[in-house]
């Protein structure tokens, strides 16, 4: 027998287009999706006459729903059929609104909520309708509480008047708002604000929460030690330094070797070594060391994890310090903690490296192809501290060399 399509089946059926195209639907009339009509599955004569019970309990369903005013109208069909004679039959089911839809997918009161509200705040974000709404959107549209929405309702109105403040966030004249509350919302924040038109210059991934609320620009901070007392008496005896980057410039220092270490406990354990500095935990924004004019003539020792990650920050700091020099990210040191590796979750892929040595372009290309295995990475963290001390000795004994020998990353 053909498919005879059950109430439930519809229902099934309504829940997964939901699914695929609720977002494109908010913002639209509740009448643009048309009248779509879902072919019920009616019967042949042979087919209704070799299971009869089916067929009636089909029908019987069908009638029910009717009985019941469910969303959606059903077209019934006679058929003159000659050995069963005549029979009315369901043929199908015509929805003809969102609404209708929304609420054969269980969805009603939620979609019925989003879409008010989605209108309330199409009158302060003028682009948001004709657009796809990001799944965050949807949900806090249909679920927010009363004053949540009223909040971000105002938060968005207030900004949308003042493009541009230049104020902290901290002193938004807006009702019940307060930085937690929006640091929680910030992906949402972002969402709504960074498709307007006017939207500012941003960051490349328009993430930047701050330029796009037209807010005071947030300082970019930095953590370092200062390993020698020497270097410490320079600035009233402080060792452990986080502050704006544009402060620590300031800072009247001339350190004669810096350690950029990534690991903040690797880094907080360092030994003193007069006339050095270690910082720390920059990632992928060690372009900012750029801006520190004290390290300029001092010794760069990079130390990152061995992943390809590790090496992706190494070409970058040399693009600033061409003498940057690595330690413990060779292959010696790799293969003799074989037992220490771990699984680096997303390699890099970023532009090509061009400022590794050879030796270490040689291990990168080998984490890249697998030649270790799947995702080879050993973090700095694990390298067993004796092997650390010991290159550190040796490193204070050192004059610096051309980070692109091969000797450089040993």
């Amino acid at each position: 027998m053909s498919k005879l399509l059950h109430p439930d089946d519809v229902r099934a059926r309504c829940r997964r287009q939901f699914t695929r195209e609720h977002l494109v639907w908010l913002g639209t009339p509740t009448s643009a999706v048309g009248n779509q009509t879902i072919a019920l599955g009616v019967p042949t004569q042979s087919e209704a006459a070799a299971d009869p019970e089916t067929v009636r309990s089909w029908a019987v369903a069908w009638s029910a729903w009717e009985a019941t005013h469910q969303p959606g109208a059903v077209t019934w069909e006679i058929r003159q059929w000659q050995r069963l004679g005549k029979q009315t039959l369901p043929a199908s089911l015509v929805i003809s609104s969102l609404d209708d839809f929304a609420k054969l997918a269980d969805q009603g009161s939620r979609w019925q909520r989003a879409t008010a509200r989605h209108h309330l705040l199409s009158t302060v974000c003028a682009w948001l309708p004709g657009r796809p709404a990001p799944q965050r959107l949807f949900d806090a549209l249909a679920d927010y509480s009363d004053v949540d929405f009223e909040r971000l309702l105002s938060l968005v109105r207030w900004l949308s008047e003042h493009p541009a403040s230049g104020l902290q966030l901290r002193q938004l004249p807006v009702v019940g708002l307060d930085t937690k509350w929006v640091e929680q919302r910030r992906g949402l924040i972002i969402d709504l604000l960074q498709c307007r038109p006017s939207q500012p210059s941003v960051d490349p991934a328009g993430r930047d929460l701050h330029a796009l609320l037209g807010l005071a620009k947030q300082p970019i901070r930095m953590r370092m030690r200062l390993l020698g007392n020497d270097l410490r008496r320079e600035v009233g005896g402080l060792c452990d330094i986080e502050a704006p980057v544009e402060e620590l410039a300031a800072l009247p220092i001339a350190p004669r070797l810096a350690f950029v270490v990534e690991n903040l406990e690797s880094a907080l354990a360092l030994p003193a070594v007069p006339g050095s500095v270690a910082l720390m935990k920059l990632g992928h924004a060690v372009n900012l060391l750029r801006l520190l004019p004290w390290l300029r003539n001092a010794r760069i020792v990079v130390w990152g994890d061995i992943d390809t990650h590790g090496f992706a920050i190494l070409d970058r700091i040399r693009s600033a310090f061409a003498q940057a020099e690595s330690i413990l990210m060779d292959r010696e040191t790799l293969l003799s903690c074989r037992e220490l590796w771990a699984e680096e979750p997303q390699p890099y892929n970023g532009p090509a490296l061009e400022r590794l040595a050879t030796s270490e372009r040689q291990v990168f290309d080998r984490l890249v192809d697998g030649t270790w295995g799947v995702r080879v990475r050993l973090e700095q963290e694990r390298v067993p501290w004796a092997l650390v001390k010991t290159t550190l000795e040796r490193i204070h004994g050192e004059r610096p060399g051309d980070p692109r020998d091969a000797k450089a990353s040993r």
